[in-house]
């Protein structure tokens, strides 16, 4: 049986779409576009939970196309790093009361979107094994208490000038290591198995539409209306998180 108004269900599993979608074209930003709609509607644990169950099924996805172009030197020094660090993300999440996680995975979910910003600050610092390990430390944390492993990532990659292609591709096995460990630290979500299962068919459909479309819909849109959706969603985490100190 379904443990969610179908109403909210269907805003849930739209959003589900287009962030697979724009992770397949961008190579980034599933859990930060679909963070505001699935903790509006399952809360700050829950929610974070069933979107890192759902990042590793648009991972998954994405992998067979983007398997040849894999650096797993870069790769593998990441994830070493962040495999390390990925316990204490956990810890966190756990141990937080639900206000104080939702404006920390509210304040995560900004630094994202700064970003940009401040990525070319921090990639002077980011390059090299060294800033591998830094990158994938911070990586492997954030993943493991709100789901938001790119920012690190990105500034490496801009610091380390990695190629965006291979870059892309590399991010989707990342993404899949650590979501499978995050999956193990944080268990299954507790929701509705038809909930999940529908939410895991929209993921799994979203990166197919997003494979036909990545040479079409062009990345500049693409991010633009990554941006949209993971602000709209960022500000109602916000106001969630305040709403809920404040109560």
């Amino acid at each position: 049986m379904l443990s969610t108004p179908i109403l909210l269900l269907v805003v849930v599993g739209l959003s589900t779409v287009i962030a697979a979608v724009i992770q397949r074209i961008t190579g980034l930003a599933f859990v930060l576009v679909l963070l505001g709609p699935v903790v509006l509607v399952y809360g700050a644990v829950e929610g974070v939970t069933l979107a890192v169950l759902l990042a590793v099924i648009a991972a998954a996805t994405a992998i067979p196309s983007a398997w040849r172009d894999v650096d797993w030197r870069r790769a593998t020094w990441l994830l070493a790093a962040g495999l390390i660090a990925a316990p204490l993300g956990a810890l966190v999440s756990r141990m937080l009361p639900e206000p104080a996680l939702l404006l920390l995975i509210a304040a995560m979910a900004i630094m994202a979107l700064l970003a940009p910003r401040l990525g070319a600050i921090a990639a002077r610092a980011l390059h090299g094994r060294t800033g591998a390990l830094a990158a994938g430390a911070a990586a492997g944390f954030m993943h493991a208490s709100s789901g938001l492993s790119g920012p690190p990532l990105a500034a490496f990659a801009m610091g380390d000038r990695w190629d965006q292609r291979r870059f892309a591709a590399s991010a989707q096995v990342i993404f899949l290591v650590f979501g499978v460990v995050s999956v193990l630290l944080r268990g299954l979500p507790e929701s509705s198995p038809v909930d999940v299962s529908i939410l895991a068919v929209c993921t799994a459909a979203g990166s197919l539409l997003g494979a036909a479309l990545v040479r079409r819909v062009p990345i500049a849109f693409a991010r633009a209306a990554m941006l949209w959706c993971a602000w709209a969603g960022t500000v109602v985490v916000l106001v969630r998180g305040i709403l809920a100190l404040t109560a």
